[in-house]
């Protein structure tokens, strides 16, 4: 297949014409726009966005090192799917890195982080309950997130889970396409609010642990579901 589709260049904030591109491809692959192996080819996608091919092929440089293209023989570049493997080697790197997060948060945070933390949570509660997008939500949850990250004040921990990050979205989109999980997530950080709160690191290690896991097991559930259609 060939990703001709409705494409439009969108990007945040001021930025330059590359990371305007590959900020579309992203979002556009992220949301299911273009799908697993759909191919981007550079001429077509530059006029798409009318624009010239280097920024095409930039972006398209920086989606294969977050793994959501790759190069295919006798095909080029195409949107790289979901494996299993992927899933499960990412969210034990993650699991390891948010039982970290959430000990030293407990030992370090400050009393204005609690409220910050809730603020956030109370955010993302607000988007479930107005149906959001999934990127809206997505979005939201990793505000959550960076909070807690932000209050175990260990920078060299932050800087892995922002690198972390980019691999981790693509599983939370996929999470979140099932309206339920969103309220379940609600519910959990609601449940690591207060275990924070109350700096108690064994509910908060065990909280963060079940929130891990089910979210592996329902997208484990989605992507084999994908595979016997």
């Amino acid at each position: 297949m060939e990703a001709l589709k409705e494409l439009k260049l969108e990007a945040e904030g001021n930025v330059s014409l590359r990371e305007a591109v590959y900020q579309t491809l992203r979002r556009a692959i992220l949301t299911g726009t273009f799908e697993p192996g759909d191919r981007l080819m550079e001429m077509k996608l530059a006029a798409q966005l009318d624009v010239s091919r280097t920024p095409v092929r930039e972006a398209i440089h920086l989606l294969e090192k977050e793994m959501l293209v790759k190069q295919e023989p006798g095909r080029g570049v195409v949107v790289a799917g979901i494996t299993l493997k992927q899933l499960r080697d990412v969210l034990e790197v993650r699991g390891m890195l948010e039982e970290l997060a959430v000990q030293l948060a407990c030992r370090r945070a400050r009393e204005e982080d609690f409220a910050l933390l809730n603020k956030k949570a109370e955010s993302f509660a607000r988007a479930v309950e107005e149906g959001k997008d999934v990127t809206v939500l997505a979005g939201r949850d990793v505000a959550f997130h960076d909070v807690i990250y932000r209050m175990t004040d260990n920078d060299r921990l932050i800087q892995l889970v922002a690198d972390l990050w980019e691999q981790i979205y693509r599983y939370r989109i996929e999470y979140l396409k099932d309206a339920r999980h969103g309220e379940t997530l609600v519910r959990e950080h609601q449940e690591l609010v207060r275990a924070l709160r109350e700096r108690n690191e064994e509910a908060a290690v065990r909280t963060a642990r079940l929130h891990i896991a089910n979210q592996e097991l329902a997208i484990v559930s989605r992507l084999e579901g994908k595979d016997r259609e």
